[in-house]
C-alpha cells in the first residue's frame, strides 16, 4: 500500500514549516522569520482520523528578486504537482493576496490535481474573516482559516485534505508485483542498470549528474515474474546543489522509497561508500524497506583478492546501522551478476513477508534469556514473559515485560539477533515493539 503525499506549497515566510511541524508533531523543519529558511525538503508521516499520509514541506525558495521568486515558486509547484496526490496551497492573511499566489493558483488551477486553499496566520476569527475572503479571488475553491502557530483550524483543513484522497489508494492495491525503487546518487548508473535489465534505452543515460529528473515506473519480466522497477532522480551532497530543481530529488526519493517493498541503493565502486550514500540509505532503513546494496561500476575498478573483503568492510562501516542489508557487486553497463540482483531481491521479498510462529518465537526467547540474564536496576531485574509477531513488511514482533524502561536497546539488539541466528531475515530490519504487561 502506497501512502498518499501530501505537499504544501506557498511563498516565503507564510508559515509552511510551522504548518509542517505542527502537523509532524516535531520541530523538524527550521522556522524562522528570515525568507528562505528552509533549505531541506523535508518529510514526515502525518496520521489524521486513522488515515496515514506523507507530508512534504517544499520550503526552500531564496528570494532575489520577485520575478526569481514567481519562477522558483512555479519550480515549486511544479514539483508538488507531480509528486503529489494533494497540494496545500498556503498563503498569508496579513500580507493579503500578492500577484505571485495568483500566479501560482493559476499553474495549480491548471494541473487539475485537488487543491486545498489554506490560508494562514487567522489569529482571530473575527479581526481577519474578511480579510480571508479575499482569497476567494483565486478562484480554486474554499479559502481554509488556520493558524498555525496557534494550531487553530487544523482539523477543517485535514478533512478537506483526506476528502481528496483516492479511496482505492488507502485500500491495498490489487497489484501484487514486487515494485523495486533503486536509489543513490547522480550518475552511480541507476537509469543504465533500468535499460539493461529492458535490453532497450528506455531512460536518458548521460554523464551529467542528475539527467534523471523524475521518478519512472518500468516493468520488467525475469524468469516468468514480473517486477516494477522505480528509477528515482539522483541525490546529490547539499552544498552541490547549484540548481532549485535538484533539491527537490530527495522528495522523489521518499516518494518511490515509500512506494517499493524493496530498495536496491547503488553506490559506486570507483568512488566507495559516501556519507551521501549512508543518508539515502537512512530513508529506507528508517522505512522499513527491504535493502540490497548494489556496489556497480564492478568491472571498472583493479581487483586482487582482498578487494571484495575491503569494499564490503567499508560499507558495513559506514552504514553500520544496518548490518542485515545484502550486498552484490555488480556492472550496469556489462551486465555482470544481474541474474544474481534478481535472486537477491527475491530472498529479500520472502524474508520481509516471513511469518515466524509464536510458539518457535518463545522458545528461542527462553533460550536467549537462559543464556544471557536480562538487565536489571536497583535491584529490580528485567523479565520477558512473550514475544509475538504481530506484521510483516517489515517483520514486527510484540514482547510484553514486567517494566519497560529495563528493556534496554541492547538486550533487544541481543534478542534480535538470536531471531536472524535461526531465521535469517537477511535485507529486512526487523522491528520491536515492547509493551508493559504486570507480574501476574
Amino acid at each position: 500500500m502506497s501512502k498518499p503525499i501530501v505537499a504544501i506549497v506557498g511563498r516565503p515566510n507564510v508559515g509552511k514549516s510551522t504548518l509542517f511541524n505542527a502537523l509532524a508533531g516535531e520541530n523538524i523543519a527550521i522556522v524562522k522569520d528570515t525568507p528562505g529558511v528552509t533549505r531541506d525538503r523535508i518529510y514526515a508521516d502525518v496520521e489524521w482520523l486513522n488515515i496515514n499520509f506523507t507530508l512534504i514541506d517544499t520550503g526552500g525558495i531564496e528570494p532575489d528578486s520577485s520575478d526569481i521568486i514567481l519562477s522558483q515558486m512555479r519550480e515549486q509547484a511544479q514539483i508538488a504537482i507531480d509528486t503529489a496526490d494533494v497540494i496545500l496551497f498556503m498563503t498569508d492573511c496579513k500580507q493579503g493576496l500578492v500577484d505571485s499566489d495568483a500566479k501560482v493558483a493559476d499553474m495549480l488551477r491548471r494541473s487539475h490535481k485537488p487543491v486545498v486553499l489554506v490560508v494562514n496566520k487567522v489569529d482571530s476569527y473575527q479581526k481577519y474573516i474578511a480579510d480571508v475572503y479575499e482569497f476567494y479571488n483565486l478562484g480554486i475553491g474554499d479559502p481554509y482559516p488556520i493558524s498555525a502557530g496557534n494550531k487553530t483550524g487544523l482539523g477543517d483543513m485535514l478533512d478537506a485534505v483526506i476528502a481528496h484522497f483516492n479511496p482505492e489508494q488507502l485500500d491495498e492495491e490489487e497489484d501484487d508485483r514486487p515494485r523495486i525503487a533503486i536509489v543513490g546518487k547522480p550518475n552511480v548508473g541507476k537509469s543504465s542498470l533500468i535499460n539493461k535489465l529492458l535490453g532497450e534505452k528506455r531512460l536518458i543515460v548521460s554523464d551529467i549528474a542528475g539527467t534523471t529528473r523524475d521518478a519512472v515506473d518500468t516493468a520488467v519480466t525475469w524468469q516468468d515474474r514480473e517486477y516494477v522497477f522505480i528509477d528515482t532522480a539522483g541525490l546529490r551532497r547539499k552544498n552541490k546543489i547549484k540548481e532549485e530543481l535538484e533539491r527537490y530529488s530527495i522528495i522523489r526519493t521518499v516518494t518511490a522509497v515509500e512506494r517499493a517493498d524493496v530498495v536496491v541503493i547503488m553506490i559506486d565502486a570507483t568512488e566507495g561508500v559516501t556519507e551521501q550514500d549512508a543518508k539515502i540509505a537512512g530513508i529506507a532503513h528508517d522505512r522499513g524497506k527491504g535493502i540490497v546494496i548494489a556496489v556497480n561500476k564492478w568491472d571498472a575498478i583493479e581487483k586482487d583478492d582482498k578487494t571484495i573483503y575491503k569494499h564490503t568492510n567499508d560499507i558495513r562501516q559506514v552504514l553500520s546501522y544496518m548490518p542485515y542489508a545484502e550486498i552484490i557487486f555488480i556492472s550496469a553497463e556489462t551486465g555482470q551478476r544481474l541474474p544474481k540482483l534478481f535472486e537477491t531481491i527475491n530472498m529479500v521479498i520472502e524474508n520481509q513477508t516471513l511469518r515466524v510462529a509464536t510458539g518457535v518465537l518463545n522458545e528461542i526467547m527462553a533460550e536467549a534469556v537462559a543464556l544471557q540474564q536480562p538487565p536489571s536496576d536497583k535491584g529490580k531485574r528485567l523479565k520477558l514473559f512473550y514475544i509475538t509477531q504481530v506484521s510483516v513488511k517489515p517483520p514486527t514482533f510484540v514482547i510484553f515485560v514486567n517494566d519497560k524502561e529495563l528493556m534496554h536497546f541492547s538486550y533487544t539488539r541481543y534478542l534480535e539477533n538470536k531471531i536472524r541466528d535461526t531465521f535469517g531475515f537477511k535485507g529486512t530490519s526487523l522491528k520491536f515493539i515492547i509493551r508493559e504487561r504486570k507480574d501476574k
